[in-house]
């Protein structure tokens, strides 16, 4: 057990069922990915190999992804979280004026989340519905005509490729902060990085 004063120098940030719902999305996705690059890279194709398995564990994949979010919503902090999420106000704003600022470094309030991961996340969950609706169409060919289908390939490969990127930029800011690392692993943050990265929120309310 760790002494009084390390444990009063961290503060609660995720739930254990928000962090089961980060990881097991986050396997999904990786599933998904690796699976994509093994379709559509021919080294890679090559390197694998059974293809018609590899197919079939990307489809399954990518039809479980929104099963970690929807069994999520059972949890309140889970959906406390979903609401601070879509909550997009005046100090979303100054922080994104402040990211995008180059040269200079402005303030930059944030409360539990800051605005890059309020559009980062509406972003994602945006993308995820269009990769499931072009999937089902790809996958079950009786359920649109040709030129549907054919679209539907199009925005499905390309918007996996956004996806792609998206999610190894994701992955490098998390290895560039240790700190949120460690709050998405064990759902604790240190107090002082609670006050300078999210200076607007009170954990304790």
């Amino acid at each position: 057990m760790r002494p009084p004063s390390e444990r009063a120098a961290r503060v609660s940030r995720f739930s254990r069922a928000e962090r089961l719902v980060h990881r097991s999305t986050a396997a999904l996705a990786l599933v998904c990915v690796a699976g994509a690059a093994c379709l559509y890279l021919p080294p890679l194709a090559e390197l694998v190999g059974r293809r018609h398995l590899v197919v079939t564990v990307h489809e399954w994949s990518g039809l479980l992804l929104p099963l970690p979010f929807l069994l999520g919503l059972a949890s309140p902090a889970f959906r406390a979280d979903l609401r601070r999420l879509n909550r997009f106000g005046p100090h979303d704003r100054q922080w994104l004026r402040a990211a995008l600022r180059r040269g200079r470094r402005g303030p930059r309030p944030a409360g539990k989340f800051n605005a890059g991961q309020k559009v980062y996340a509406g972003w994602l969950a945006g993308a995820v519905l269009v990769m499931l609706g072009t999937g089902l169409l790809m996958w079950f060919t009786g359920l649109a005509p040709l030129v549907w289908r054919t679209a539907a390939t199009f925005v499905h490969d390309w918007l996996a490729l956004a996806l792609g990127i998206v999610l190894a930029g994701h992955i490098g800011k998390a290895l560039a902060d240790p700190e949120a690392r460690r709050g998405m692993r064990t759902g604790s943050v240190g107090r002082s990085w609670a006050a300078r990265e999210h200076p607007l929120w009170r954990p304790e309310e």
